[in-house]
């Protein structure tokens, strides 16, 4: 696709350094040699270093060149662990349990893009969702004014005019079940900055509702419609409307009908759902009904840039996601 190649551009020309922790799973390293021949990214493999390159031989997977750090033996060890124990001691972490802490090659390469060794990090071949996001959350903590960590899909829809020619960004589709109004205006924050970083798109942000414009009455769109008065105040410039039905979102026949002063009405590219589950059935019904591609999901929120992998994930998964990453740390 179009957008994945020019994703790519941006990410060889922004000579990103991206960490990943995963160093002996056999799918990065496959991974890291494409990244690496491609220069989409300076790599850096997390792990010991004798079983990664065992690993590599097995997969006939080319590393060579590529940095293999071993937490025990880094010179950077003590640092991160001094690092930890005062960033958690009032949780009541000890020297010690820092100590253990930074042997966990997760933890270690989340430190690594704290310190500025790193621009990035990529994990979840191998780890849960909260492996990943946990460290991040510990060390990194998540942007000024954003409390939490959320994630967005970018679906490419094919033959589609709709949103920016059939690209549009999905929330949060992955993280948050249930988000307050306020959580639920961060994630529409930070999915719009998704739109404009990845996408080069000019944000239009719908918050989906099965009502528009209180043509129903209930607590869940009464969620949304303070999500939009808080993003009004917070992010005046963005352009967002809600609530607001997907119809009335998308297709600008029924915009117009059902809310012809809407600045985004018919036009919206950036699709924020009102909670997990409709935006995790929306998505896949996206993507199996109109045959989309769904790129992501990305991680939105941390102060630095942090993804998450499907464990299914594959090789081009691996390689896409480090490319995403690299051009997110460009904004940073």
């Amino acid at each position: 696709m179009d957008f994945l190649r020019s994703l790519h551009q941006k990410a060889i020309a922004a000579s990103k350094t991206i960490v990943l922790p995963e160093g002996n799973e056999p799918r990065t390293l496959k991974a890291a040699e494409i990244i690496t021949r491609e220069k989409l990214a300076k790599v850096i493999l997390v792990g010991i270093e004798t079983d990664i390159k065992k690993a590599a031989e097995k997969e006939k997977a080319d590393i060579s060149g590529i940095q293999i750090v071993e937490p025990l033996k880094s010179e950077f060890y003590k640092d991160f662990c001094d690092t930890f124990f005062e960033l958690r001691k009032a949780k009541g972490v000890t020297p010690e349990q820092a100590a253990e802490t930074m042997k966990n090659e997760v933890y270690f390469a989340t430190m690594m893009v704290h310190k500025g060794l790193a621009d990035g990090l990529v994990s979840g071949a191998i780890h849960s969702t909260g492996d990943t996001i946990r460290p991040a959350l510990q060390i990194i903590k998540t942007k000024p004014g954003i409390k939490s960590v959320s994630s967005s899909f970018v679906m490419l829809v094919p033959d589609c005019k709709m949103g920016s020619n059939g690209m549009f960004v999905f929330a949060d589709c992955a993280v948050n079940i249930d988000p307050t109004a306020s959580e639920l205006a961060e994630i529409a924050i930070s999915s719009a900055e998704t739109a404009k970083v990845l996408c080069d798109m000019e944000p239009k942000v719908a918050m989906l509702s099965f009502s528009t414009y209180g043509s129903a009455k209930h607590q869940y769109v009464d969620k949304v419609t303070e999500a939009v008065k808080i993003i009004k105040a917070s992010a005046p410039d963005l352009k967002v409307d809600g609530d607001i039905q997907a119809d009335a979102a998308i297709v600008a026949s029924v915009g117009k009908t059902k809310c012809p002063e809407s600045k985004i009405a018919g036009e919206a590219n950036v699709l924020v759902f009102p909670d997990l589950q409709s935006g995790n059935i929306g998505y896949k019904l996206v993507q199996r009904l109109a045959k989309a591609e769904a790129v992501g999901p990305f991680l939105q929120g941390i102060a630095k840039p942090v993804n998450d992998l499907s464990r299914g994930c594959s090789v081009e998964d691996i390689v896409n996601v480090v490319a995403i990453t690299a051009v997110q740390a460009t904004s940073e």
